[in-house]
């Protein structure tokens, strides 16, 4: 007996909705059968280029029966207004990154959820994909025994340069902590643990860029957010963290994201992909050596926390890429921030569970029931 594909609704058609839709044809539980955008012919393009069955404005969308989830793919800061409003309308929704700008918001959505009886999902998904299960795998399986430490660093000099629409990048809700920030501690919370403590310093470099790229060369943003964030957390499980995002630094040899353990040391592929290099350092080799994946997804697979919620949905298990795990890694940005304005540490209150790994041997465009 074939089992029923979960219906999704997306808005918001920008840049980011293209690999969505890609990626939503090669997974069996996934039935887009809408689109909408503020900007009615981006939608009908969309979905003409993906063959949706309808485009339609927003609030049609909304009120759609035949939706089960909204895929919510807007701006970050429309990120809660459009989660809130598909809750309130009886649908289950997935963020995409961040969960919200304040936390009110995200708060808002969880309660709302709960007292519907509904998910909330939030991007990044890539720790679903095949370079960090093999990084979980191997933490799990004591591969460099208990963690002690972790790096991470995303390193560049903004988005000004190639990005068509670049302006958000560097207003509250984004920035390299708000933008990239999240790649980064959700990967680290899925293989360390939530954390409990966090201290950090924020500054803003350039307060105005000029865009090189196009349509839009030569016009001018106005910097409203730190695009330099450097912090230190402590993990609930006693690990030390240290992470440095920022917009304002030419090329650097630095790792992505390291964790040191007592037995040894694991180097974690880029967070912002789904694919390797995996590399150990274990006492006795005393060199790094490159592990084969266990797990698939390597490919560009943004979706794959949608299709979790959706078998979480049909099967009534948790999801992985789960609300809750969002809030609390915007909470820990925001708490970098607030530990750099008022010269403190920061107790992070909220938590979360490490979301479960996924089993080895799924095949391809399926996950676990």
């Amino acid at each position: 007996m074939t089992r029923p594909r979960i219906r999704i609704g997306l808005i918001g058609c920008g840049t980011i909705s293209k690999t969505y839709l890609e990626v939503a044809k090669t997974l069996e539980i996934l039935d887009v059968v809408a689109c909408a955008d503020i900007l009615s012919e981006r939608a009908a393009a969309r979905a003409a280029e993906f063959g949706v069955p309808r485009a339609c404005p927003v609030e049609e969308l909304l009120a759609s029966p035949d939706i089960d989830v909204v895929l919510n793919l807007t701006i970050p800061r429309a990120h809660a207004e459009i989660g809130i409003a598909a809750l309130e309308a009886g649908k289950s929704v997935y963020n995409e990154k961040p969960l919200a700008v304040e936390r009110s918001d995200g708060r808002r959505m969880l309660e709302l959820a709960a007292a519907k009886g509904l998910r909330v999902g939030g991007a990044p998904d890539t720790f679903l994909g095949g370079g960090l299960q093999t990084c979980r795998k191997l933490i799990d399986d004591g591969a460099i025994g208990e963690p002690v430490a972790a790096v991470a660093f995303m390193m560049s000099h903004g988005h000004e340069s190639w990005h068509p629409d670049p302006e958000f990048y560097y207003q509250p809700g984004a920035g390299p902590m708000f933008d990239m920030g999240p790649y980064y501690l959700t990967a680290l919370v899925s293989l360390i643990g939530p954390v409990r403590r966090v201290t950090g310093s924020a500054r803003i470099t350039f307060p105005e860029r000029t865009i090189t790229s196009q349509p839009k060369f030569g016009q001018k943003i106005q910097v409203n957010t730190p695009t330099h964030v450097a912090g230190v957390m402590d993990f609930a499980n006693g690990a030390v963290g240290t992470i440095i995002t920022s917009f304002d630094v030419w090329p650097a040899n630095l790792p992505r994201i390291e964790i040191y353990g007592t037995e040894g040391s694991l180097s974690v592929p880029d967070p912002n992909t789904f694919h390797g290099p995996v590399r150990l350092w274990r006492p006795e080799t005393k060199e790094w050596t490159e592990v084969p994946l266990t797990h698939g997804y390597t490919k560009n697979s943004r979706g794959l926390g949608v299709a979790d919620m959706a078998y979480a949905l049909r099967s009534g298990r948790p999801h992985r890429a789960n609300g809750h795990l969002a809030y609390h890694v915007l909470d820990v940005m925001h708490a970098f921030l607030d530990a750099s304005r008022e010269n403190r540490h920061v107790e992070v209150t909220s938590t979360c569970e490490r979301p479960a790994p996924l089993p080895v041997g799924l095949i391809e465009g399926t996950l676990d029931e």
